[in-house]
Formats: structure tokens, sequence, C-alpha cells
């Protein structure tokens, strides 16, 4: 088994035939066929279905570790560039869409101060398809809402985010509780139709679980796995819905009223990585950067605070939120 082979196997998991293999590998059809035939033969096992040119269950376990495989190779490479001169390398990472608004940028600010010859790639995309891409090595790292479910997944936590019922300015609800401090009682939802991540995503977790001793079952206008487009929705007049605070930006906060709910928790936000496996060290300085950022008290958003952080003012008192709100 050789390096040729396993990029071969993993150039058609990511491009979908032996075709495209090839022109992504910069060789020839029959190369890459006859790198497949040789592992095939020394695993004895077939890893392409060739009537339609999809992974086999084996297929599947191949890439998996080839993935991790040529990952290591990488880093290695990294690491010793790293000892005798700037860091350098690239970083593949996953981001949750409502923190991506206002973590990119600063994201990028850092790193170009600090490591300007690292390639940072970042993918959005929801806690539920980020995991997977995780355990399979197609991202290093990746800024999920917890809890995340795959024990392979080693989690540290970043910061809470409080959470809102989102009503237009217009709203009946917002003219009885948007100016008022205290929370909504979460009666007023009995019969309220609401926007709603979709069921066994971690936001409608604590939704449903916040509501049950209540005695209260959401009303689902739609329900859905993305909450940039649920917050697009909200904006669109679709209807109200429970959003963590940063999802509303600032040059829509004079049409919309975030109003706090009684007794719900603060939305958990961490750093994913797998356990196994020894972090590069461009993965290592981005790592760095995000917990610088997720740790700078002085400069988060308002409704975010930073695990074990003793700042637990609730965002309707604070004067930056309440101010286009009231």
């Amino acid at each position: 088994m050789d390096l040729r082979q396993l990029e071969a196997v993993l150039a058609i998991a990511n491009h979908g035939s032996f075709s495209s293999a090839a022109a992504a590998l910069g060789t020839v059809q029959s190369n890459v066929s006859g790198r497949i035939a040789k592992l095939e033969r020394e695993l004895d096992a077939t890893l392409i279905d060739r009537a339609t040119g999809t992974l086999t269950d084996e297929g599947q376990i191949v890439v998996t570790r080839a993935r991790r495989v040529l990952g290591e190779l990488e880093s290695m490479m990294d690491d010793v560039v790293a000892t005798r001169s700037e860091v350098t390398g690239i970083v593949r990472s996953g981001m949750i869409g409502t923190t991506g608004r206002w973590f990119i940028p600063k994201v990028f600010d850092e790193l170009t101060r600090r490591h300007p010859r690292i390639r940072l790639f970042l993918t959005e995309g929801t806690t539920s398809t980020m995991e997977p891409q995780l355990l399979q090595g197609t991202i290093d790292m990746a800024i999920l809402t917890l809890p995340v479910q795959a024990e392979e997944l080693f989690v540290e936590p970043l910061f809470e985010e409080e959470l809102a019922l989102v009503v237009a300015s217009d709203h009946p609800l917002a003219a009885t509780y948007g100016r008022s401090r205290e929370p909504i009682p979460l009666k007023a939802l009995k019969d309220l139709k609401l926007l709603l991540p979709l069921p066994g995503t971690s936001l409608r977790d604590e939704i449903d679980s916040s509501l049950a001793p209540s005695g209260i079952t959401p009303q689902a206008i739609i329900e859905l796995d993305g909450l940039r487009t649920l917050a697009s929705l909200v904006f669109d007049g679709y209807g109200p819905g429970i959003l963590p605070a940063t999802a509303v930006p600032e040059h829509l906060r004079g049409k919309f009223r975030l109003l706090t709910l009684e007794g719900f928790p603060r939305r958990r936000v961490g750093l994913v990585t797998r356990k196994h496996g020894l972090p590069s060290a461009p993965s290592r300085a981005i790592k760095e950067i995000f917990l610088s950022i997720a740790q700078d008290v002085e400069h988060l958003p308002v409704g975010i605070h930073p695990i074990g952080s003793e700042q637990h003012t609730s965002y309707q008192d604070h004067g930056a939120l309440r101010s286009p709100l009231a």
C-alpha cells in the first residue's frame, strides 16, 4: 500500500468518478483505476462500485482512515516548516452561521496580524452537518452549538449566548413586553405560532426542554435546520422565532424586539476537535486565535458571555442593546 493509492480513493470520494479524480490528481484515468485495483487486491475488498461509481461500505472505511493518514502527513510537514520559519499551512474549520456573523471578521483581523501565511478555509453550516465532517477528517475543527453527540470529539466550551423571542416591533407582544425589563412568562407562548429549528437540533432541544415544565408544546409555522435561514424568515415577516441574540444584526434592531424568555437557558457554543491525532502547528495557531477572541470580554457582542465569566448581565439591561430595541 502506498500514498498514491490512498490519494486515488480519496479523490474518487471527493470528486465522484474515476475521470474527475484523475483530473484532480493531474494524471490519467488508467492510473487511478490501477491504483484502486491494486489497493482492492491488497485489502481483499471492493472499494468502489463500478456500476455507480460510489463507495462501498469497505470503501467508506478506507476513505475515513485515508483522510486521517494524509492529514497527519500534511501536519507533519507543516510542523517541521514551523520550527524553521513562520507558521504556514492550511487549516479547514467549520462554524455555525450565527456565530460566524460576528466571529469571522475578528478571526481574519487576528490571522492577518499574527499568522499571515496560514490559509484558513472556513465552512459555514449547522452542528448536525459539521459533526460528521469532523469525524471524517474533512475539517480540522469547528465552532458548534453544544452538546455534540460523538464520543470521538473533544469539546472546549467558548461562550454562552442569550436566547430571545424575536418579534417585529409592531407585534402585540412587543407592545406588551418590549419596554419591560422583566422576562416574558412562558404562558404567553402557549398559542403563539413560531418559526422553529428542526426537532433533534441542539437549539430545538433547548427550546422544548425549557417549555416542557410549563406544559407548553411549541407550535411551528415551519421547522428547519439552519439558524441563519430561520432568522431571515423572521426578518422577512413570516413570523416570530426564538433565536440567539447575535442572530439579529445591528441594522435591523430598530425593526425588531428581542424579548427575554422566563427560565430560558443560554445557548452554549464550543470549539470541537477530534480526540485522536496531534493538531498541526497551523491548527494550534488557529485554535489560539479562536480562544483569544472568545475570551476578549471587552469586545464581545451584547448577549455573549465567556464560559466562566462573572458577567451575567442580561442583554436587555445592556444599554447598547436596550436603546434600539426599547
